[in-house]
């Protein structure tokens, strides 16, 4: 029971410390998420993050909060999941609550300005790490680029919400898994 409550508390300050340090968003957190639990607590692998990335895309939520929850389950089970979740959001929950206070009086101040301006060069640096980092680790074929190009066109052309995309991307998948299976077996069936 011990080892549970301290394994909580370094899933709560780990996930603190990742989201008191990362701005622009889920995305922009999985660089430090991979830096602090694959690399650093080792907690799970780069392929499971990989896994837990996809799955928290496609669930409702913050893709941010959803992974902290999925590798806080996986650590320490409830409490685990808890803990990382509160971990995660409380440091945004702060800092939002002090900026509604003080933004108002500073809002129109030019260096104010182009502090945000800087801190939105270094989030989409943040962002284009994370699918690089991604991109590298996924299975690459041409059925996979494929369905890549038709997901960022459909997205991004199209305007079709990227929540239908994916669902669209993994039934895709799925079918071309099922139709692979059954040649095989057509295969291992004649030899």
């Amino acid at each position: 029971m011990q080892n549970k409550a301290k394994d909580c508390l370094k899933l709560f300050l780990t996930f603190s410390k990742i989201g008191a340090l990362t701005f622009g968003g889920g995305y922009a957190m999985i660089p430090h998420i991979q830096d602090e639990v694959v690399n650093g607590k080792k907690w799970i692998t780069d392929d499971e993050l990989l896994d837990i990335v996809s799955i928290a895309e496609t669930t409702p939520g913050p893709i941010a909060i959803n992974a902290a929850t999925f590798i806080g389950k996986k650590v320490a089970g409830f409490w685990g999941a808890f803990c990382a979740t509160l971990g995660v959001v409380l440091p945004s929950f702060l800092v939002i609550l002090l900026i509604a206070f003080v933004l108002r009086r500073f809002a129109s101040y030019r260096v104010v300005k182009y502090a945000f301006f800087g801190v939105h060069a270094g989030v989409l640096a943040c962002i284009i790490k994370a699918l690089i980092t991604l991109f590298k680790k996924c299975h690459k074929g041409v059925f996979e680029y494929i369905i890549m190009a038709a997901a960022f066109a459909v997205v991004s052309f199209l305007n079709v919400k990227a929540i239908y995309a994916v669902i669209a991307s993994g039934l895709l998948g799925l079918a071309v898994f099922l139709i692979t299976k059954k040649g095989e077996k057509k295969k291992d069936d004649i030899a």
